[in-house]
């Protein structure tokens, strides 16, 4: 027990140099500075030669990056990971078929609603389990529609193999992998929509998301005409086929050239360091320093019981001990919060409260973009903030 956590008064010496501990848009990798990010694009016609061929630079390096097999297609979508899960969930999942959706914390279940409230899928299997946990997958089966989160980004539970799905199985397979890929691999051969967003693990600006298709989801998408109407957004067809030109760089609405060049300066960064076997490497190092101090750290406890479960990017917290489970429930929600305040007004970090629908909790980042060194510089920090807010309590 360190002398923060025995409840000694004082500041740590040192403070992290970049305080950025958000869960998304997460902190941009070292280094990163303005002049890293190509202009020439800006104030050109997304449509242009050039500005096509910039937006075609970015799937083409993230296909290389992720490993995405040849046949699949990578195609950049509006509305974050939002909307390109959204897109693959309007104009894939047939009321004819059976589907099922998984869900284990807040984005999940948003997928959920949007199955039941909005699709009205008739044949719907829906398998939920509490923050920290996972449903029984292997209870899908294998005939159905699937639609789950990789990794849930507001719980720090991910799957822990992907066992439960068959090859060649009949129905499609639905992922927002947009908390875990760069940061843990993807079996592509079972994933037929794999979603995700630039402002997470990458680091990168808001609103653009990607959508990743294997041949059997275009399959589905040319022979499968939903009944409900489709926003623009959403429109994947061209006539009675896939419009290919999406996944060339023709966005289906205008994007941000900016942020284009932002994501690729961190793809152009991920690739000079290693790649993803990189990116993986510094998240799991990452991770192993906050999961080792949690469990040496009395008054609290990981989200997610089963080490076999648990993240190695927004690793989630909960308190416990005779102090904090005395409180009132309202008391209890405010010690997070407390805690955060103090550090954010010192600038030692920033962002790192647990999600608003989530249980009182902290939740601190350790994808690639992150340095060891500033993680370390943050734990005692808390540990002095707990001490502060139990102190005044």
């Amino acid at each position: 027990m360190t002398a923060y956590a025995r409840g000694l008064l004082h500041e740590p010496p040192v403070k992290p140099e970049r305080p950025q501990f958000s869960s998304g848009p997460t902190v941009k990798f070292p280094g990163w500075s303005l002049d890293k990010v190509k202009t020439a694009s800006l104030g050109r016609s997304h449509r242009s030669a050039d500005a096509k061929g910039r937006l075609k630079y970015a799937i083409d390096l993230s296909r290389e990056l992720l490993g995405v097999p040849d046949d699949y297609l990578v195609g950049i979508m509006p509305g974050s990971d939002t909307g390109a899960i959204e897109a693959a969930m309007w104009t894939m999942l047939d009321p004819a078929r059976p589907a099922t959706v998984a869900a284990w914390e807040s984005f999940g279940n948003v997928w959920i609603q949007d199955a039941v409230k909005q699709l009205k899928l008739p044949n719907l299997q829906i398998l939920s389990a509490d923050y920290g946990q996972i449903p029984d997958l292997t209870t899908i089966p294998q005939r159905n529609d699937v639609v789950f989160t990789w990794n849930g980004t507001t719980s720090g539970a991910r799957i822990p193999n992907t066992d439960w799905l068959e090859k060649g199985r009949e129905g499609v397979v639905l992922n927002d992998a947009t908390s875990a890929i760069f940061a843990q691999e993807m079996d592509w051969p079972k994933l037929d929509a794999t979603t995700y967003s630039w402002q997470k693990v990458m680091g990168g600006e808001a609103q653009h998301g990607m959508l990743i298709l294997s041949p059997k989801a275009v399959e589905r998408i040319e022979s499968y005409d939903p009944a409900w109407p489709l926003p623009k957004l959403f429109r994947l067809k061209k006539g009675d086929k896939l419009n290919r030109a999406i996944f060339e760089g023709a966005t289906i609405n205008t994007p941000s050239l900016l942020a284009t060049e932002d994501y690729i300066a961190a793809l152009e960064w991920a690739k000079s360091i290693g790649g993803r076997k990189a990116l993986i490497e510094r998240a799991d190092a990452n991770a192993r320093i906050v999961l080792d101090w949690i469990e040496s750290t009395p008054w609290l406890r990981n989200m997610v019981s089963d080490p076999a479960l648990r993240t190695n990017t927004g690793v989630c917290m909960v308190f416990q001990g005779d102090w904090y489970d005395n409180l009132p429930e309202d008391e209890k929600a405010a010690v997070p919060k407390k805690i955060v305040k103090l550090l954010e007004e010192r600038n030692v970090g920033y962002d790192f409260n647990g999600y608003r629908d989530a249980p009182p909790s902290l939740r601190i980042w350790c994808g690639g973009t992150l340095e060891q060194e500033d993680i370390k510089r943050l734990l005692p920090w808390i540990e002095w903030a707990y001490a502060t807010v139990k102190g005044a309590a």
